[in-house]
């Protein structure tokens, strides 16, 4: 069986990792062109042709649709299906056409819940215990193609976007393997998404990281553990930006204190503030223009006190 591999980000490694290591044939491998990235702007690579460095097998980075068309008939590309996870573009028309046995992708959802590009972090920031992966076939609409294989994900309290791309990538290059061994088999089966029942994700943008004290600790945390590791959350100290990398909700509660209020400090192991409901100790930040640190180091290295207010 001939694969074309579509995918950008790091999620799509143990993906591609399994397909490298198979018995089908991988035709190529499509990916995003590179990008200024950091504070310098230097050219960067997308992780998924970082991966394939010094391999015999072509990537390709195409810049727009057409230009993939292009690419595919210059190359003569006859795959037999393409596999496409964490692309990061939509695939045009003539291209879900080409392969007999259809475009297959992974979601990190359990669909038609958190169609979109933020999955894994709206699902934290929610607050929900419970996620998932998909194999679909891909449609024209985002997300919307019919259903083939799902399984279902823990969230742990603590975990955050980056743990839990993690843990699904992993169980999600699994389930692309099965999928895959059932379309070669002819023994797939197809289910049609309830578009009533469809949730959004869309992307997560730097204003939703501003952390307002006056919601509940619960909601805070939750907050925290979507964004990271990115964009982060972050509040605001003596005028200055501070990154917010992890917390923990305590049960204590001091009476007369107001949303934002730095209540207790620990030298040994951090902070806590105070929130419309409930407090929330602080366990890592990142000063601007510094590395992250535990709230430890940082309560030790600045001059903070009861009584300062965040945000």
């Amino acid at each position: 069986m001939n694969i074309l591999f579509c995918g950008t980000s790091e999620f799509a490694l143990p993906i591609l990792k399994q397909v490298l290591d198979s018995k089908w044939n991988l035709q190529g491998v499509v990916t995003q062109p590179d990008r200024p990235r950091g504070r310098g702007r230097k050219m960067s690579s997308p992780p998924v042709k970082e991966y394939m460095s010094g391999s015999e097998i072509p990537v390709y980075q195409p810049g727009s649709s057409q230009e993939l068309i292009e690419i595919i008939d210059r190359a003569q590309l006859r795959p037999d299906v393409i596999v496409v996870v964490s692309y990061g573009l939509l695939l045009p028309v003539p291209v879900l056409e080409l392969p007999p046995l259809g475009c297959v992708n992974l979601h990190p959802s359990l669909l038609p819940a958190y169609r979109g590009a933020a999955p894994i972090q709206r699902a934290i920031m929610n607050g929900d215990r419970l996620t998932g992966i998909t194999t679909m076939y891909l449609s024209k609409e985002m997300d919307a193609g019919d259903l083939i294989l799902q399984e279902k994900a823990e969230i742990p309290e603590d975990a955050t976007a980056g743990d839990m791309a993690g843990v699904l990538a992993e169980q999600g290059a699994v389930l692309m393997l099965k999928t895959l061994a059932m379309l070669q088999a002819g023994t797939v089966s197809r289910r049609i998404q309830d578009n009533e029942q469809a949730s959004y994700a869309p992307p997560l943008n730097k204003d939703e990281g501003k952390i307002g004290w006056d919601q509940d600790a619960n909601g805070i945390c939750n907050q925290i553990r979507g964004m990271n590791p990115k964009p982060g959350a972050y509040t605001v100290l003596q005028g200055r930006v501070l990154k917010i990398w992890g917390s923990r909700v305590c049960n204590e509660e001091i009476p007369g204190c107001s949303p934002g209020e730095i209540v207790n400090i620990d030298p040994k192991v951090g902070f806590s503030v105070e929130t419309g409901q409930g407090q929330l100790f602080l366990t890592e930040v990142q000063p601007a223009g510094r590395q992250r640190m535990t709230a430890a180091e940082f309560v030790r290295g600045y001059r903070i006190s009861p009584g300062m207010r965040l945000g």
